[in-house]
């Protein structure tokens, strides 16, 4: 499996507590923190859920 690096890039103010969570379980929760993944189809998913929220690239 490859591996993404997922950087979050807005705020999660205003956002419903699900999206808060899936960033939280996704290893963000601020403005510029980046997380380093494996590329798999649950982590799509959540990735999906709060893509206006997140900028993906592949590491």
């Amino acid at each position: 499996m490859s591996k993404i690096i997922i950087t979050q890039t807005r705020s999660q103010i205003k956002c419903p507590k699900r999206q808060k969570d899936t960033l939280k379980a996704l290893g963000l929760g601020r403005i510029g923190k980046r997380a380093v993944v494996e590329e798999n189809a649950q982590i799509a998913g959540m990735v999906e859920k709060v893509h206006h929220l997140v900028s993906v690239e592949k590491a």
